[in-house]
């Protein structure tokens, strides 16, 4: 497995398990109270820097378990690369519509920041998906 192809494995567990713990401490700090009296700015914020340093730290730790040089990216990789990214850009594209409609419906900050944050862990999920499928079976 080419370490372009682990890094998007990575990235789609850290993009199911990061909001998957934001979700169970926003959640678990409603308890029977509206979900929109939940102090939810922190725990996104600690989500998503933990996320971005998990990622980091993990890609590292890959590269240095493997024992050897990273590999320059081959022309696949940079084709699937770009197009794992094209499907995340569609899929962000058509996400944002909904907190754009709460925005304008004038809905909860709560709700329309965690739709942005749903829509980013989506598009971020559906991005290291569509690369895995493309390393898997080909385009």
């Amino acid at each position: 497995m080419s370490l372009e192809e682990k890094r998007s494995w990575i990235y789609l567990v850290v993009g199911i398990v990061g909001p998957a713990i934001y979700a169970a401490v926003v959640l678990g700090r409603a308890g029977d109270g509206a979900l929109t009296d939940v102090a939810y700015v922190g725990p996104m914020i600690v989500t998503i820097l933990g996320a971005i340093v998990a990622n980091m730290v993990i890609v590292i730790a890959t590269v240095v378990v493997s024992h050897r040089e990273p590999q320059l990216s081959d022309e696949r990789d940079v084709a699937y690369d770009r197009l794992g990214y094209t499907v995340g850009f569609i899929v962000m594209s058509v996400c944002t519509v909904v907190p754009l409609g709460l925005a304008m419906a004038e809905f909860d900050p709560f709700w329309i920041a965690n739709a942005i944050y749903l829509s980013f862990c989506v598009a971020a999920v559906a991005s290291a998906g569509a690369k895995i499928v493309f390393y898997r079976r080909g385009l």
